[in-house]
């Protein structure tokens, strides 16, 4: 079987799939008794991320589960700052941590530890695409720019990120800085990627949805444009999604300007506006997430208005933000069998 026959390959080359091809971000996790034991075992969060064995295993879970179209590598948006060497930390209740980093922090930062720390997540693509079956996709990331400069600044995350945003009205040189030493890395990380293993790759701006119009412009798109446009050069055949969750009216400004190829949607985008989004190109999304932690009538309304209203274009199913904790594995494969059409 064929590269092309990967269903979400052929969706991210404008192509409609009936029925559509569907992965759910965060679909390895803590909603998965199978993820919990072997988190459980793995010693730190970036240990997991680490080990290629584990990384490995924990990524094909939900395939072997729901046999989705797609399997997204299990690691982080911060393996970039951690590879920085920002002591990256993950606090169980709290979260991520980084030592906040500075004007001066920023100046001193050097990349040239960075592809040698992430061998480990290179192996682990390459061991997954073996380990895959030919019809599934593999999809690598990263974080974008904004969002893991958001983390750096902070230390940690923050409901609307104004720490960064202080940050960079007072600094706006040192911010800008950091957004093109986080771009070019971004864009050697997910390069390798692709060339380990990864048939198309996601960029994260999962918090692009707090910045006005002009930073918007200068934080979320900039920085993405530059990402795409130098692993197209060395790449051309490169499939990118850009998931800017927020971004809202400015999605389709978002896609014309970064050049991705699909743009993923959170729940908050209306099917309309998805459907007036999917003309110019493929679409990826966009179900709520607590309609699966609902489930019922809840989660089978939802995938039906999307299926409806999305269903005869270019459309990759997914959710409109990562699947949760509190999730019911049951509704995941009531999500699957109904998006496939095997469940009514």
């Amino acid at each position: 079987m064929s590269v092309k026959s990967r269903k979400i390959v052929d969706v991210l080359n404008g192509k409609t799939v009936s029925p559509p091809p569907l992965w759910l971000m965060r679909q390895a996790g803590r909603y998965l008794p199978e993820y919990r034991e072997v988190r459980a075992r793995a010693g730190s969060f970036l240990d997991l991320c680490y080990s290629p064995e584990l990384a490995t295993e924990v990524t094909l879970q939900p395939i072997r589960r729901y046999g989705f179209d797609a399997a997204i590598l299990f690691s982080d948006i911060l393996v970039i700052p951690d590879a920085l060497k920002r002591n990256v930390r993950f606090e169980e209740g709290h979260g991520p941590r980084l030592d906040p980093i500075d004007v001066d922090g920023i100046l001193a930062l050097k990349g040239d530890t960075v592809a040698n720390h992430l061998q480990p997540v290179m192996e682990a693509v390459s061991r997954i695409r073996r380990t895959l079956p030919e019809e599934t996709a593999l999809l690598g990331f990263c974080g974008a720019p904004w969002t893991v400069a958001t983390y750096m600044i902070a230390g940690h995350g923050t409901p609307d990120q104004a720490p960064a945003r202080l940050f960079a009205y007072r600094e706006p040189r040192a911010f800008a800085h950091l957004l093109d030493v986080l771009a070019e890395l971004s864009a050697h990380y997910l390069v390798a990627q692709i060339d380990a293993g990864a048939d198309a790759v996601q960029i994260f701006d999962s918090w692009a949805g707090v910045l006005g119009e002009r930073e918007f412009a200068d934080f979320a798109v900039r920085p993405v444009q530059r990402i795409i446009a130098s692993v197209k050069a060395r790449r051309p055949q490169a499939k990118i999604i850009a998931f800017a969750k927020g971004a809202g009216l400015l999605l389709k400004s978002y896609r014309q300007q970064t050049g991705a190829d699909a743009i993923g949607l959170d729940w908050s985008v209306p099917l309309s506006v998805a459907a007036e989004l999917q003309k110019d190109g493929p679409i990826q999304g966009n179900l709520d997430p607590m309609r699966v932690v609902a489930g019922g009538a809840a989660l089978d309304d939802g995938i039906d208005a999307i299926l409806q209203a999305l269903g005869n274009g270019p459309l990759i199913f997914n959710l409109g933000h990562g699947i949760t904790p509190q999730a019911d594995p049951e509704n995941v494969a009531r999500l699957v069998a109904r998006v496939r059409g095997e469940a009514r």
